[in-house]
């Protein structure tokens, strides 16, 4: 298991491009099987979830390499198989492949997924979406077999606007016959970003980014289509947690600052200073963060659940109490207890984590037990007082593209040991 050797205390300055969007990359990575044309995306970002849906797609017959920065993909030779189980338990995005293989083949057989254990992440709406368009779906020794060559338009409302089940459902509507409307739709922006990419290759669909989506189905077949990721609204407002911990100025570039304005509204609480061009933005942070009263993680645009952890650790040397409630999932305060070791001073119950601000964190060895709570050991290791180890980082090279190399380019100490990157 790799780890991080982080020495505290180095302020953070200059410049840095923002990764391409893991959670932007997944699905468009899955739809890519939707197609027997040549597709071309740019700003994929490597890192060890894509690489699983890469090795998950290279299975299923569709064919991938990196030219340069480009990574080209060909769905030519795409063949529907059932997706092998350790490659679904390593990513919790392979639930993504129903819809596409749905959409193509008309059945399709997956494992039940994998990922980051943060809580009770049912796959129910995918499956009852499915389902609304005619899929027939069994159940069977772990497996999900889905029967869709009866598949159609329909009207479908999510009881809850579940990003996951809201792209699926997006995936089979595009190639099934007739029209479907998708309502108390997800409105995060890698909706908007699935739409784009599936009219790139095809497809007639609107209204992502809003609460319905309409879906004209029956896509057509182009013979070549090319696609940039989105920069990543996480790993950007991780960058912009770990300055204000370790304090500093930075420049993000090849960011949208649109997509993260609940974290630049809650890091100015903090005593931030934030500026915001169109695709670029400046954070400054100089001496104790302030507490923030309240942090609350919603659907988007509310805050994101994915910034909670980066979020937590900063709120541990505020100057002040600051409240934090996770929403959407049970198991995401892992790394509380973590942080504990390094003197925090945390009281949690259930869903809300009350933190009080000490001056100083220390240094301990700390263990990363999902992809986000291993960014905010991170970001904690940077801030604290002598040396900092995070075990684990395999966790952290789910999501982030050289987490450590980014942080160095801008002024940290982090070294990394037995690293599988």
């Amino acid at each position: 298991m790799g780890k991080f050797i982080i020495e505290g205390g180095h302020r953070l300055s200059g410049r840095v491009k923002v990764q391409g969007a893991k959670n932007a990359a997944l699905p468009v990575l899955a739809a890519t099987v939707m197609s027997r044309g040549e597709m071309t995306l740019f700003n994929c970002p490597e890192i060890r979830d894509v690489h699983n849906m890469l090795s998950i797609l290279r299975e299923l017959g569709v064919e991938s390499y990196y030219d340069g920065d480009a990574l080209k993909i060909s769905g030519r030779n795409a063949r529907s198989s059932p997706m092998p189980q350790r490659l679904s338990k390593e990513l919790r995005s392979s639930i993504f492949m129903l819809g596409p293989l749905l959409s193509r083949f008309g059945e399709a057989v997956c494992a039940y997924p994998g990922g980051c254990e943060i809580g009770h992440r049912p796959v129910d709406l995918h499956l009852k979406g499915l389902a609304a368009l005619g899929a027939d779906i069994r159940e069977e020794r772990g497996y999900i077999i889905c029967d869709g060559h009866n598949m159609h338009g329909g009207e479908i409302h999510l009881d809850y606007p579940s990003v996951g089940a809201t792209e699926n459902i997006m995936m089979a509507a595009a190639a099934v016959p007739g029209d479907t409307v998708i309502t108390n739709s997800a409105r995060e922006p890698e909706i908007e970003e699935l739409q784009n990419f599936l009219n790139s290759i095809g497809g007639d669909i609107r209204g992502a980014g809003t609460s319905t989506i309409y879906i004209k189905g029956g896509m057509e077949e182009v013979p070549a289509a090319a696609h940039r990721i989105m920069p990543d609204r996480i790993a950007a407002g991780t960058l912009m947690c770990a300055v204000a911990m370790a304090g500093g100025e930075a420049e993000l570039t090849d960011v949208c600052p649109e997509h993260i304005g609940s974290l630049i509204s809650k890091l100015r609480e903090a005593g931030c200073h934030i500026s915001c061009g169109r695709d670029t933005l400046e954070i400054r942070a100089k001496g104790r963060p302030k507490e923030i009263k309240l942090i609350e993680t919603l659907p988007y645009p509310g805050f994101p659940t994915d910034m909670q952890a980066q979020i937590f650790a900063l709120c541990t040397v505020a100057d002040g109490t600051s409240v934090i409630v996770e929403n959407l999932f049970e198991n995401r305060f892992r790394h509380c207890a973590e942080l504990i070791k390094m003197g925090a001073n945390i009281t949690q119950k259930d869903r809300t984590a009350i933190v009080r601000g000490v001056e100083k964190l220390s240094g301990a060895v700390v263990y990363a037990k999902d992809l986000r709570g291993g960014a905010a050991l991170t970001i904690a290791g940077l801030g604290a007082e002598g040396m900092t180890a995070v075990e684990n980082t395999e966790y952290i090279d789910r999501g982030y593209q050289r987490l450590d190399e980014t942080l160095n380019s801008l002024g940290a100490c982090i070294k990394r040991e037995d690293g599988t990157q």
